[in-house]
C-alpha cells in the first residue's frame, strides 16, 4: 500500500481534536441556571479568600479534570463538591463551545438545568467552605439584557532566554505578532463577572439569544 492509500485509509474517518492539547490544562465548568424564588437564576460561586488560584473571585463551579474521567463527569463532580449540586439536582443539557485561554488553559463547559422545579434551590446548595465562600445568583433576564463594558489586553510573545534564535530568518530582530484578548465585564449590585468566566457566560447567553430570536 502506497502513501497516498495509507492517508486516505488513516484520515478518512478522523475525529478533530484540538491542536496542542497535550499541553493544555484541561478543565471543565457547569453554568448551572436554576429556579429561585420563581425565577430563573444563574449560580456562580465566590471563591475563598484564601485560596492561592483567584482569590476572592467570580466563577462557575468547576476545575481540572482528573485521568481517567470525562469532562462532563469532571464538571458534575466539581460542582458537587463545591456547591453541593450534582447529578440528583442538575441534568446537563449541552456542551457549550470550548474555550482556549491565552495562558494556556483548555476549559470544557457545559450547561446544567434543575431536574425538578423547586421553591427555591438555595435550600439544596451546600458550599465547601474551603474553596468557596458564598454563591452569587443572578436573575437570567438581567442578564439576557445586560451590555457587558469591553476592553482588550495585549498579549505578546516574549521568547526565553535560551531561545534558539539562530533558527529563524532575522534572528533576535524577528518581529513577533502580538495578539488581542477582548476582557469583558458584567456587573450585578456591589459584584463583577470577568475575565474567562465572563467569556462563557457571553458565549451561552448569544447562542440563547440567537437561536430565541429565530423561533418569535
Amino acid at each position: 500500500m502506497n502513501n497516498i492509500e495509507n492517508i486516505k485509509d488513516i484520515f478518512r474517518d478522523y475525529s478533530i481534536g484540538i491542536n496542542g492539547e497535550e499541553d493544555m490544562k484541561r478543565c471543565s465548568v457547569l453554568i448551572p441556571v436554576v429556579n429561585i424564588d420563581g425565577e430563573d437564576n444563574i449560580i456562580f460561586e465566590i471563591r475563598n479568600n484564601k485560596l492561592n488560584s483567584n482569590p476572592g473571585e467570580i466563577c462557575f463551579p468547576g476545575g481540572a479534570i482528573e485521568d481517567g474521567e470525562t469532562p462532563k463527569e469532571a464538571a458534575l463532580r466539581e460542582c458537587f463538591e463545591e456547591i453541593g449540586l450534582g447529578e440528583e439536582n442538575l441534568e446537563i443539557i449541552s456542551q457549550l463551545d470550548f474555550y482556549v485561554s491565552p495562558n494556556n488553559i483548555l476549559i470544557y463547559p457545559f450547561l446544567g438545568i434543575e431536574k425538578k422545579q423547586k421553591e427555591n434551590m438555595k435550600n439544596f446548595i451546600s458550599i465547601n467552605k474551603d474553596e468557596v465562600s458564598d454563591i452569587l445568583s443572578v436573575p437570567l433576564k438581567y442578564l439576557l439584557n445586560y451590555e457587558p463594558e469591553i476592553t482588550y489586553s495585549k498579549i505578546i510573545n516574549m521568547p526565553k532566554e535560551d531561545f534558539p534564535f539562530h533558527n529563524i530568518i532575522g534572528g533576535k530582530d524577528y518581529k513577533f505578532r502580538e495578539g488581542r484578548y477582548k476582557v469583558m465585564f458584567y456587573k450585578y449590585n456591589n459584584f463583577v463577572i470577568w475575565g474567562i468566566t465572563a467569556r462563557i457566560l457571553e458565549n451561552f447567553l448569544n447562542v440563547y439569544k440567537e437561536n430565541y430570536n429565530k423561533k418569535i
